[in-house]
């Protein structure tokens, strides 16, 4: 892990605590995925919103976690 992914880590940790993070470096799968600690609820499912989340790059899952916090935050109202 090079120094810039385990700043954007920290700051992942930081700024989405439901989340976990990990890196996996498997043939055909994404190498950095973020599981929620806790399931969601039915409507957040039919909204959208997942459990995990797979992306190539750190940088890629960082923008799916900005629009998962979107899609909950309009079931918030």
């Amino acid at each position: 892990m090079t120094d810039d992914e385990r700043r954007l880590i920290d700051l992942l940790i930081s700024t989405h605590p439901a989340w976990r993070y990990e890196e996996r470096n498997l043939p055909g799968l994404p190498r950095w995925w973020a599981v929620r600690y806790e399931p969601l609820r039915l409507d957040q499912r039919k909204a959208g919103a997942r459990d995990v989340l797979g992306r190539t790059t750190l940088h890629r899952l960082v923008r799916a976690l900005a629009r998962h916090d979107q899609i909950l935050h309009t079931l918030r109202y």
